[in-house]
């Protein structure tokens, strides 16, 4: 069973109490770190605060990719693809046609395969880090999204991944992998996290 750091009911967890990050880091030697959370806790910028944190500290290879919100007079309309190599791309939007839908948003899986995944494989080839935001609901609809989280898990590379907190049969898979430290992104720890996780990344 999984260990997770943080509060809150995570199915197929052990909830642990916060510990210093040398601790931590001698209990739980797992180099995959999925951070999950309510919706718009602050995931994705938790993930862009780490990757530069990282970057400051001399580490030039982090590859992959992140999700942000696509707004439109002050209204969700979607959710842009973004590579940490400079590409953009569309993930969902209110109203375009799409056999892929979830709520009212239709899912473009041609262009996340064309351009998140592509980042995806490059950095499991080629980085030193890779970056998954997020795996959730709309991402989970391509197969081969899934195959490459798993092949940037199987690899000897760190992983920083966010991942819905919702129950799901993949997601649920990957939290209860024996190399994953799970870390719950709460209001109250947000802020600290970007420092400590890139400690544990970079120890």
């Amino acid at each position: 069973m999984v260990e997770c750091w943080g509060e809150g009911q995570i199915p197929g967890c052990r909830q642990i109490k916060p510990l210093l990050n040398l601790e931590l880091m001698e209990i739980l030697p797992r180099k995959n770190i999925l951070l999950t959370g309510r919706p718009r806790v602050g995931k994705s910028t938790l993930i862009l605060r780490i990757v530069e944190k990282l970057k400051m500290a001399g580490v030039a290879k982090i590859g992959g990719f992140y999700t942000l919100e696509a707004s439109e007079g002050g209204k969700r309309i979607g959710f842009d693809i973004n590579t940490l190599d400079g590409r953009k791309g569309r993930l969902a939007r209110v109203g375009i046609e799409s056999r892929f839908r979830l709520g009212r948003y239709g899912i473009d899986v041609e262009q996340f395969e064309n351009i998140a995944l592509s980042a995806l494989s490059k950095a499991i080839e080629h980085d030193d880090i890779i970056v998954i935001d997020e795996i959730g609901f709309m991402e989970l609809k391509s197969r081969r999204f899934q195959e490459l989280v798993e092949k940037a898990l199987d690899s000897t590379k760190p992983v920083i991944a966010t991942v819905m907190k919702n129950s799901f049969d993949f997601p649920d898979k990957i939290k209860a992998r024996d190399d994953v430290r799970l870390i719950t992104v709460r209001a109250d720890n947000r802020d600290r996290l970007a420092d400590e996780v890139a400690e544990m990344i970079l120890k």
